[in-house]
């Protein structure tokens, strides 16, 4: 591990299976946190602890549906049970995606990405405050979006998703800043990840190669 910054203390991330989520655990274990690497799919989660073991670093993986409350709250106990006796950092990234403008976003659409990307983050915090509340606190980081600043084409309910994360972190950071827990969102452009890759490929089938450079060209980096 290259540093101890976060020796002692138990960092929780939601999607991390892949991507986004994954590369974070990474570095909270490069930086001495034991982490809970949370993910729907049992064998993407145990692929990023195997990379987080065979670094030096401290892991355990957590199957978990982030739009099921009841799996969330048993996941935190466990969490808590397993590692530390607390949660210091509540990381949620699981999110998913959806292509379409308000025509083209069926209310199948809306309910699919509400249950993950909004209710989702939703269950998340009302799973750990009271847990962080008692520790004496914490704090969470909620991935929204670009999307919930400005206005993306084609991107309606997802859009609706991430503004709705901003504004829930927004209200918690409010409610919760005299218990000592803090609550931030981070707003990333695209990131070139396998959801990325599999979200394109999925809604563009042929036009890959046009797509990636067309979102590769949305922002300067």
């Amino acid at each position: 591990m290259s540093n101890t910054l976060y020796e002692g203390k138990t960092v929780a991330v939601t999607g991390a299976g892949s991507g986004i989520g994954q590369a974070m655990a990474l570095t909270f274990a490069e930086s001495g946190a034991q982490v809970a690497v949370i993910d729907i799919s049992s064998e993407q989660a145990e692929a990023t602890v195997a990379l987080i073991s065979a670094a030096g670093g401290v892991a355990k993986a957590y199957v978990c549906d982030a739009s099921q409350q009841s799996q969330t709250i048993e996941t935190v106990a466990a969490i808590i049970a397993q590692h530390t006796g607390r949660v210091d950092v509540w990381i949620n990234n699981a999110g998913i995606a959806h292509v379409g403008n308000i025509e083209g976003t069926q209310e199948s659409d809306m309910d699919r990405i509400y249950a993950v990307n909004v209710k989702g983050v939703y269950n998340g915090m009302f799973s750990v405050i009271p847990t962080m509340i008692e520790a004496g606190g914490g704090v969470i980081l909620n991935m929204a979006s670009i999307a919930s600043k400005v206005g993306i084409s084609d991107r309606f309910a997802y859009s609706m998703s991430k503004g709705a994360v901003l504004t829930m972190t927004l209200s918690v950071a409010k409610d919760y800043v005299d218990k000592h827990i803090r609550c931030n969102c981070i707003c990333p452009g695209r990131v070139h990840t396998p959801f990325v890759d599999g979200f394109v490929k999925q809604n563009y089938p042929g036009e890959e190669k046009e797509v990636f450079e067309k979102l590769a060209a949305f922002q300067p980096m």
